[in-house]
């Protein structure tokens, strides 16, 4: 049986992720989930921990975001599904990078939301396949789809 690869993009300051996997886990799917880094202080330092320290803020994150992009842009194309979770505190640009270039990848997207950012999301959403409100339906559009093998 094929191990379904599933990328999880996306705010990190909820549990969504865990819902997501403990729904797949629940279910018996056979899944692998793989995400960026998810600790808001190793992905801003990476660049500058790794390459030296930079004294203007622009370099510093264009450092990090060098280097974030090696792991992001390896695991997208590994992924065989690409869920990318937008919250409503923050602004998820990283996120709307991600549904893009896993769009222009050709992957299966699903984007996860709250309705009151459809309007935000439109371009994002009119490129995915399925938009979700709730963690749990993501979980039911992955059991359709695996069960469906």
């Amino acid at each position: 049986m094929k191990e379904w690869i599933i990328y999880l993009s996306g705010e990190i300051h909820s549990d969504w992720r865990k819902r997501i996997i403990d729904g797949a886990e629940h279910c018996q799917l056979p899944t692998r989930f793989i995400s960026p880094v998810t600790d808001h202080a190793t992905s801003d330092e990476c660049g500058v921990k790794i390459l030296g320290e930079e004294s203007d803020p622009f370099w510093k994150d264009h450092k990090g975001a060098g280097v974030n992009a090696i792991r992001t842009r390896t695991q997208i194309g590994k992924a065989d599904i690409v869920v990318v979770r937008f919250g409503e505190q923050y602004r998820q640009w990283n996120a709307a990078f991600d549904a893009g270039y896993a769009a222009a990848l050709n992957k299966p997207i699903i984007t996860l939301h709250d309705p009151s950012l459809t309007h935000a999301l439109k371009e994002v959403d009119g490129a995915a396949c399925a938009v979700a409100a709730e963690p749990e339906q993501v979980v039911e559009i992955l059991q359709y789809v695996i069960a469906a093998e």
